[in-house]
């Protein structure tokens, strides 16, 4: 009975997030269509992730530890042990865009919005790997924030270790002298595991740790950020998990 709940849970979850997204997505169009617009993704996709959780009746609490300044931009990165960390993120009171995998841009309408919103790359082709590269500096030139998960996937195999960051983020921030959130997102992996239809109830939990920068934009101080950024996100991990 149990495993039934559980996916029939997951399954009411799964339509809420299909209704939400049809309702949400002519005003996505507004973005799209014009591009000045930008900060409207953020803001459209918080609605879409507030109201998103309270239909999961799943509550989440944001722990900020700096002190926040609406009109800063940043690179927000985050661990990533589970898909729900994604529409946990929209829930940035930054107004931001997503960098990521290209893995759902076949998806029907959603695909359409997230390939034109957001910054998608094919990590097996290098020539989309430097195009990902050059068109996230040209959003931070145009003055968007971003979400990178620094990972590079859900690669993570043992929870709650993340996998060895890849650089791009870092460079990014250094080259551009924007500052980098730590982010920690404590519990999604044990709501959603890998199986999509093993959705559990639980509380959402992100803190979003003090920025840092690179004091230079060589290759030791980005190796510097990237390993700092690592150890804020860890540390936080395993001050959680600690047995």
């Amino acid at each position: 009975m149990k495993e039934l709940g559980s996916r029939l849970y997951a399954l009411y979850a799964f339509v809420i997030l299909v209704v939400l997204f049809l309702l949400f997505f002519p005003l996505l169009l507004i973005p799209i269509y014009f591009p000045r617009q930008f900060a409207l993704v953020g803001i459209i996709n918080r609605w879409w992730g507030v109201l998103m959780f309270n239909l999961w009746f799943i509550p989440v609490l944001l722990e900020f530890r700096f002190n926040r300044n609406s009109k800063s931009q940043y690179i927000f990165c985050a661990n990533h042990f589970s898909y729900l960390d994604i529409p946990a993120m929209a829930l940035n009171p930054y107004n931001t865009i997503f960098v990521g995998k290209n893995d759902m841009e076949s998806i029907p309408l959603f695909g359409f919005m997230y390939r034109n919103l957001h910054i998608t790359v094919d990590r097996s082709k290098l020539k989309s790997k430097y195009s990902t590269y050059e068109r996230s500096l040209q959003a931070l030139d145009a003055g968007k924030s971003l979400v990178i998960f620094p990972e590079g996937g859900i690669v993570a195999t043992n929870f709650p270790e993340m996998s060895p960051f890849k650089e791009g983020a870092f460079r990014l921030s250094a080259e551009k002298n924007v500052p980098v959130v730590p982010v920690t997102i404590h519990n999604n992996w044990l709501i959603l595991k890998e199986n999509p239809f093993r959705l559990s109830r639980g509380r959402v939990k992100m803190v979003f740790h003090k920025p840092l920068k690179a004091s230079a934009n060589t290759t030791e101080e980005i190796k510097k950020l990237k390993s700092m950024t690592y150890q804020v996100i860890q540390n936080e991990l395993n001050n959680e998990y600690k047995s």
